[in-house]
């Protein structure tokens, strides 16, 4: 089988900092690193890290050729990644001394993704394959449609969080996966709980405390893995991608899920986004 990920590409510009700015102060930073990153492509690269085929869905500017040769380094297809004329997207992201981190996004040629694009590619999925998108694209709704209508198995990430972008696509998807913030707002925007949106699979991270899955088995506690965080910047992500890796690989919800949580606590033990996602033999052997 295979994923299809309609997903973000993005310039990560990181600034290691001694604190988060406060509004209106000025900090001078005390390192710059610059990766391939967005939650489209972190997701993609984390899925092909644990063996799963992978199939990126997206658009960047004439200055982000290198971020398509990177994605095909690390083993995602990116015959269906477009050159728009706009700038590739970009991130500035923040990281204190504790890993925490802050995020300005410029989404760009993340919002141009051409529907031809998008058509051309699902063209060639079949049925039972897996389609995942984020909030950081154009065509999500139209994209939730055709995965339906094609039998495809629809998996979202709702981040960055909107109410009203997870209520325009909730009746199409098979998997859902926020965290414990975003979940409360959506409780609060539709009055409804996790596991009553109607939605197969629903997972809510839980960060240092793990996270919960609203599934086939009732609520299911995924205990979390005790490491020392560095950098906290695409660690969901990663989750997310070794998650639909296992399931796309034929794992059971709750092995796919362990092996997300060891892929998550190795992440954060690192700094950078993408390029430094674990490989599946590292995230086996890993022993926090």
């Amino acid at each position: 089988m295979a994923i299809w990920n309609l997903g973000s590409i993005n310039v990560d510009m990181v600034y290691a900092v001694p604190h988060i700015p406060a509004p209106g102060e000025t900090l001078a930073s005390t390192g710059r690193k610059i990766f391939l990153g967005g939650k489209g492509a972190n997701m993609s690269v984390a899925a092909a890290r644990a063996a799963a085929r992978v199939n990126h869905i997206g658009a960047v500017g004439a200055d982000g050729r290198w971020t398509v040769e990177r994605l095909l380094e690390y083993g995602v297809d990116i015959r269906h990644i477009t050159e728009v004329d706009h700038d590739t997207a970009q991130a500035i992201i923040m990281v204190d001394q504790h890993g925490e981190n802050a995020i300005v996004l410029h989404p760009s040629a993340n919002h141009e993704i051409p529907l031809a694009t998008l058509e051309g590619a699902l063209s060639e999925a079949e049925t039972g394959d897996w389609l995942v998108f984020q909030n950081e694209t154009n065509l999500q709704k139209v994209a939730a449609q055709i995965g339906r209508k094609m039998g495809l198995k629809v998996a979202y990430a709702a981040a960055p969080f909107s109410a009203t972008a997870v209520q325009r696509v909730l009746e199409h998807l098979d998997f859902l996966i926020l965290n414990e913030v975003e979940a409360e707002q959506l409780r609060a925007a539709t009055g409804t709980a996790p596991q009553d949106l109607g939605v197969a699979d629903v997972i809510v991270t839980l960060g240092a405390d793990g996270a919960k899955w609203f599934g086939a088995k009732g609520e299911v506690v995924v205990p979390a893995i005790p490491v020392t965080p560095v950098d906290t910047t695409g660690a969901g992500d990663t989750f997310t991608g070794y998650v639909l890796a296992g399931l796309d690989r034929g794992l059971p919800m709750e092995q796919a899920l362990a092996l997300a949580a060891k892929a998550g606590a190795l992440m954060v033990t690192r700094h950078g986004t993408a390029d430094v996602i674990p490989d599946l033999s590292e995230v086996q052997a890993f022993q926090p």
